[in-house]
C-alpha cells in the first residue's frame, strides 16, 4: 500500500521521466489510472518525442499550420489516415488507368482500357450510378475524366482506335440529365489530356507538323454546350499556339487560379528569353526493361505519332549508365500496414515553404475571399486574338477550318436580304456583344509539359492567362460561293512557306511561353494542391550531366520517381523527395503515373504495386497500399481527407478509408485480404 502511494505521490517532473519509456499504446494506458497520471500522460513534450521517433520525422520541423496539439497530430496520423482497404470493385475487365472525384465528394469517375469511364457514388458500398461504353464512338479505351467545378459536367478523355495512332478525344457527359452525351472534341496528341478551363468551356489541342521535328500545339477553348440555337454563335476559339522543336510537343495541360503574390516576383525579361529554372542535379540509376507483351499503363503518345518527317539518324545511342543505386532503406513507421515504405528520404520544403505555410493561417482568415491575382508581371498579348491561322499544309489547314467553321457550314446565300433586315442584325449583335460578360474574372496559369532538347516531356511550361471576353456573335459571316471563291484564290496563289527551322525568324507567328521549368527528367504525372497554390511532379531523373546527342535518343531514366513542389506564386521550386517511389519501364515505354494532392496527404501511383502515401506537411511515408499490379491513379475525396481511391493494371479499384470512417461505418475489418494489422 505504502508503494502504491509512493507512486501517486510522485512529482510531475519524474513521472515524465518514467512515461517517456513508454509508447505510444501504453501511455495512453497509464493515462487512465488517475486524473494525475492522465494530466501528466498528455504532457505535448512526451507527444512530440513520441510524434517524431515514431513516425520518423526530422525533429526540427515545426507542427503543421494550425495544429496546437502534437497528440493530436499523432491520432490523425494512427486513426484518420486511409490505409485501410474498405473496398474492392472489380466492375472493369480491362487495365483501370485513371480515377478523380466530384468537387463536392459524392461521386468518383474511373476510366479503363476496357472502354468504358464509370461513374461511382461514394457512399459505402461503393456502387456504379453511370456508365458509358466509349468503343462506339471508336475509342479504343478511356484514360482521363475531370468534373467541372460545379460537378454537372464530366471530361472525358480517350484514345482512338489504331495500332499506331496519337489522336484522342474529349467527350462531355452531362451528369443534371442521366449521363447525356453533350458533346465530343477532336484531341491531339491524346495525352494532352484536356482540363476544363471554366464549368462551361474545356480546353483541347492540336498538333501540326511543320517540319523536321518542328510542330505546333495549337490549344481551342471549346464550349461544352456545343448546340447552338443560331449559326452565328461561335462555340470554338483558337486560344495559342505554340512552337515545338527537338520533336516535341505540349502535352498534359492544366488550369490553376492565380494567386495573391506575398512579394514583387516580377522578372527580368533576361533579353526576351524564356526563363529555365535549372532543378538539382540527378544520378545515374540501373534501367530495369519489362518484357512483357502485354501493354502497361497509358503510354505516352511520341510512339504513336506519324515520324515519317522525322528519319532516324544513323547514330548509334549513347550507352546506358549501369551504375546500380544504392540499397533500399527499409523504414518502419508504425503505420497500419505490414509493409514498411521503402524510400530514400521524406519530402524534404525550403525554408521558404515553411515561412509560407506558417503564415498562410493567417492570412487564409483575412483574405480568403480575395481573388485578385499579382502573380509575377508577364508580357501577354490581349485575348482573344483577331490574327488569321498562317498556312500550313492542305490537311492541316482544312483540319482547323472544319473546327472553326463547323457553325457555318449550313449557311446559305444571303444577298438577297434587305438592307433594313442587314442593320437590325448588326444592331442586335452589338446589343448583344455590350452585355458580354468574363468567362472568368479569376487570372489563371495554363501549366503543361513540354520539351526543348528530346520528344520526352522534361519541362513545365506556364502561361498567364488574363480574364477574357469569348465572342459568342459572329458579327461577319462569309457565303458559301464567297468562301469557294477565296479557297480557289489561295490555291492559285503562289506559296510561300517560311522556314519553319528558324525559331526567331518566325516567333511572331506564336505565342511566347512566360515561364519554364526544367526538371531534368521524364515527367510523368502532375497534381494542383487544392488551394492551386503548389504543383507536385512526378518525375523520373535522368543521369547527371548527360549530352543529348539526337532528339530521338532522350537519355534513360531512373528506376526511381522523384517528386517536386513548386510554388505556384513565385514559380520556384520549394520542395523535393528524392528515389521516392518506384517506376521500371525505359524512355519508350515510359506511362503516365498520376498523383493526387489533398489538404494534408499527398499520394502517388507506382510500378512497384502499390500506392503510397504521405503527409504533405511533415513528409513522411505513412502507408504502402497493395495491389497486384501497377497502380496508375490515386486520388482523394476532396470532401473527405480519410477516403482515398487507388486504381491499378489488376483490373480494379480500390477504396482506403482511415480507422476513424472504418469504425464510424460500422465495416467488417479486412485483415486478410488487405494485408492491415489493426491495432486497437
Amino acid at each position: 500500500m505504502e508503494k502504491k502511494k509512493m507512486w501517486y505521490a510522485l512529482p510531475d517532473s519524474l513521472l515524465v521521466q518514467v512515461f517517456s519509456h513508454l509508447n505510444a499504446v501504453s501511455l495512453v494506458q497509464v493515462g487512465t489510472v488517475c486524473q494525475s497520471w492522465h494530466r501528466v500522460s498528455c504532457d505535448e513534450l512526451l507527444w512530440k518525442k513520441l510524434f517524431h521517433r515514431d513516425w520518423k520525422i526530422d525533429s526540427s520541423i515545426p507542427i503543421a499550420s494550425g495544429k496546437t496539439s502534437w497528440k493530436s497530430e499523432y491520432k490523425r496520423l494512427k486513426h484518420h489516415t486511409p490505409v485501410l482497404e474498405s473496398e474492392v470493385l472489380t466492375d472493369h475487365t480491362h487495365q483501370v488507368l485513371h480515377v478523380s472525384f466530384s468537387h463536392n465528394g459524392d461521386m468518383f469517375a474511373s476510366c479503363s482500357k476496357d472502354g468504358y469511364v464509370k461513374v461511382w457514388n461514394t457512399t459505402f458500398p461503393a456502387s456504379v450510378r453511370y456508365s458509358s461504353d466509349m468503343k462506339m464512338y471508336s475509342w479504343n479505351y478511356t484514360q482521363f475524366s475531370q468534373f467541372n467545378e460545379s460537378d454537372t459536367l464530366l471530361l472525358v478523355s480517350g484514345v482512338h482506335f489504331g495500332a499506331h495512332t496519337a489522336s484522342g478525344e474529349i467527350a462531355v457527359f452531362n451528369l443534371s440529365d442521366c449521363f447525356t452525351l453533350q458533346c465530343r472534341v477532336l484531341n491531339k496528341p491524346y495525352d494532352i489530356f484536356g482540363t476544363w478551363y471554366t464549368d462551361d468551356y474545356l480546353l483541347a489541342g492540336r498538333l501540326h507538323f511543320l517540319g523536321h521535328f518542328i510542330s505546333c500545339s495549337a490549344l481551342w477553348l471549346n464550349k461544352a454546350w456545343q448546340e447552338s440555337d443560331s449559326e452565328k454563335k461561335q462555340i470554338v476559339k483558337r486560344l495559342f499556339k505554340f512552337y515545338n522543336k527537338s520533336a516535341s510537343s505540349i502535352r498534359t495541360i492544366m488550369i490553376a487560379n492565380c494567386l495573391q503574390s506575398e512579394e514583387s516576383s516580377a522578372e527580368e525579361s533576361n533579353g526576351g528569353n524564356k526563363p529555365v529554372l535549372e532543378c538539382g542535379q540527378r544520378e545515374p540509376s540501373t534501367l530495369h526493361q519489362l518484357s512483357e507483351q502485354l501493354v502497361k499503363g497509358n503510354p505516352v503518345s511520341h510512339n504513336a505519332l506519324s515520324t515519317s518527317q522525322w528519319p532516324v539518324p544513323n547514330s548509334r545511342r549513347r550507352q546506358r549508365s549501369t551504375e546500380s543505386s544504392s540499397m533500399d532503406v527499409k523504414v518502419d513507421f508504425n503505420a497500419e500496414c505490414q509493409e514498411a515504405c521503402t524510400v530514400y528520404s521524406p519530402i524534404r520544403y525550403s525554408l521558404e515553404y515553411r515561412r509560407v505555410e506558417s503564415a498562410r493561417e493567417g492570412v487564409d482568415s483575412d483574405d480568403n475571399d480575395d481573388n485578385n491575382s499579382t502573380s509575377p508581371d508577364f508580357e501577354d498579348p490581349p485575348l482573344p486574338w483577331d490574327e488569321d491561322w498562317f498556312e500550313l499544309s492542305e490537311e492541316d489547314g482544312s483540319e482547323v477550318s472544319n473546327k472553326i467553321n463547323i457553325f457555318q457550314e449550313n449557311f446559305r446565300d444571303n444577298d438577297v436580304e434587305s438592307e433594313k433586315e442587314e442593320r437590325e442584325t448588326v444592331d442586335s449583335i452589338e446589343e448583344d456583344l455590350s452585355g458580354e460578360k468574363l468567362l472568368d474574372p479569376r487570372e489563371k496559369y495554363l501549366i503543361f509539359t513540354t520539351g526543348s532538347l528530346t520528344y520526352t516531356p522534361h519541362q513545365i511550361g506556364f502561361k498567364r492567362i488574363k480574364p477574357f471576353k469569348f465572342a459568342e456573335q459572329v458579327t461577319e459571316t462569309a457565303t458559301l460561293s464567297q468562301r469557294i471563291q477565296e479557297r480557289r484564290e489561295k490555291r492559285n496563289a503562289p506559296s510561300v512557306s517560311p522556314n519553319w527551322q528558324d525559331e526567331h525568324a518566325i516567333a511572331d507567328h506564336f505565342d511566347k511561353v512566360d515561364h519554364i521549368i526544367d526538371l531534368h527528367g521524364h515527367i510523368i504525372g502532375m497534381g494542383l494542391s487544392p488551394d492551386h497554390r503548389y504543383l507536385y511532379v512526378n518525375s523520373r531523373p535522368w543521369p547527371q550531366n548527360y549530352v543529348i546527342e539526337q532528339p530521338l535518343f532522350p537519355p534513360p531514366i531512373a528506376q526511381e520517381i522523384d517528386i517536386h513542389v513548386i510554388d505556384l506564386v513565385t514559380l520556384k521550386e520549394v520542395g523535393t523527395m528524392l528515389r521516392s517511389h518506384k517506376a521500371y519501364t525505359p524512355n519508350d515505354e515510359c506511362f503516365f503515373i498520376f498523383l493526387d494532392v489533398s489538404q494534408q496527404y499527398v499520394a502517388s501511383g507506382a510500378e512497384d504495386k502499390h500506392g503510397y502515401l504521405w503527409d504533405r506537411h511533415y513528409g513522411n511515408c505513412l502507408a504502402k497500399l497493395p495491389h497486384t499490379d501497377v497502380v496508375n491513379s490515386v486520388a482523394f475525396n476532396p470532401a473527405d481527407n480519410e477516403m482515398l481511391v487507388t486504381a491499378s493494371d489488376d483490373y480494379t479499384l480500390k477504396i482506403w478509408r482511415s480507422k476513424n470512417r472504418i469504425q464510424h461505418l460500422n465495416i467488417q475489418k479486412r485483415v486478410e485480404n488487405s494485408l492491415i494489422e489493426i491495432n486497437n
